[in-house]
Parts: structure tokens; C-alpha cells; sequence
């Protein structure tokens, strides 16, 4: 049996987004624990798609995917916390990825959370904290464009980094200023 127009269409964009793919695992990324809080319940996901749109206002883009069971959390709920992650949360990191066997209910009863704005969950020891509200989504292939403009910001000045390259995590040093 030959494939349809569609199916043709799909197996030749196959290698491509292979590819894609491929090139994307070497753009190192901040790894980020994105949480929200409402009416549609307590969730998070691990995510490296997220980055600064503008300061005035402070607003931030962050990318879920529309299969992932939590997007309609997030899509209801509009409030969420952008968690940048420290070096040494790599293990939340791997929670809220799915890696662990650990239910949701499981990862917010670790001793690692404050209560945010409207409820939202933000990580303590967060090397920068960024909560708001989702004022503007757009779908884009399999993901939720969604911008975040931020009314509350913590940020620390200690911690090292934490980036995914390569489909792994690597913690990066901070390098101190010299005195």
C-alpha cells in the first residue's frame, strides 16, 4: 500500500526534525521548574524553552508542549513561578521532568517550597524566582507559546548554574569577581 500526500509529507520531514532535534541538544539551556496554582490545580514541569521578551513590562516567553497533561493546568490557571534551577537542584530537576517515580503530590511535599503570589508554588533556594501571569499564548506546531509578564522577582547572588546540553545537565561554577 503507498502512503498518502500527508504520510509522504511527514516521513520526508522526518530526518529533518531528527536534525532539528539533534542541533537543539547543543544549544545549552537554563534549567527551569515552571509551576503553577489554581482552580485547575497544583503542577509543575521541568523546562529549558524559556527566555526574556522584554523589561517594561518584565515579561518572559516560556514553550509547553499541548500533549504535555499539565498544559491545561497552566492555560487555565494563567498564574505560574519561573524557577531558574541552582547546581544543586538537579535532582527537583528530574522530579518535574518525569525521571522519578514521584507523584506531583510527592514533589510539592518536598521541603524546597514557598507559598507565591495566588498560591503559586516558588522554589526557596531558586537562583531567581519569576512570578506572573500568562497574558498572551500562541500555538506553534506542538508547543504553547505563552508570555509571562512577572509581577514578583527574587533572585540570588550565590548559587551555580544549572544548563541542559547534550540531553544532559551540567552544573556550571559561578565565577567569582576578583576583589
Amino acid at each position: 500500500m503507498s502512503a498518502t500526500p500527508l504520510q509522504a509529507v511527514r516521513n520526508d520531514l522526518e530526518p529533518v526534525r531528527k536534525q532539528f532535534r539533534q542541533a537543539m541538544a547543543h544549544l545549552g539551556a537554563a534549567v527551569n521548574v515552571i509551576t503553577t496554582a489554581g482552580a485547575s490545580g497544583r503542577c509543575g514541569i521541568t523546562a529549558s524553552a524559556v527566555c526574556s521578551v522584554t523589561d517594561a513590562p518584565p515579561t518572559l516567553l516560556v514553550c509547553i508542549n499541548r500533549s504535555s497533561t499539565m498544559h491545561a493546568a497552566f492555560v487555565a490557571n494563567r498564574e505560574v513561578c519561573v524557577n531558574v534551577l541552582p547546581g544543586h537542584l538537579e535532582q527537583i530537576a528530574r522530579h518535574f521532568a518525569g525521571h522519578t517515580p514521584l507523584s506531583m503530590e510527592e514533589r510539592f511535599s518536598l521541603p524546597v517550597w514557598d507559598e507565591g503570589h495566588n498560591g503559586v508554588p516558588v522554589l526557596r533556594d531558586a537562583l531567581a524566582s519569576l512570578q506572573g501571569t500568562i497574558v498572551e499564548a500562541k500555538e506553534v506546531g506542538s508547543h504553547s507559546v505563552m508570555f509571562v509578564e512577572t509581577s514578583v522577582i527574587r533572585v540570588r547572588d550565590d548559587g551555580d548554574g544549572l544548563i541542559y546540553f547534550d540531553r544532559n545537565f551540567h552544573r556550571v561554577p559561578r565565577v567569582c569577581a576578583a576583589q
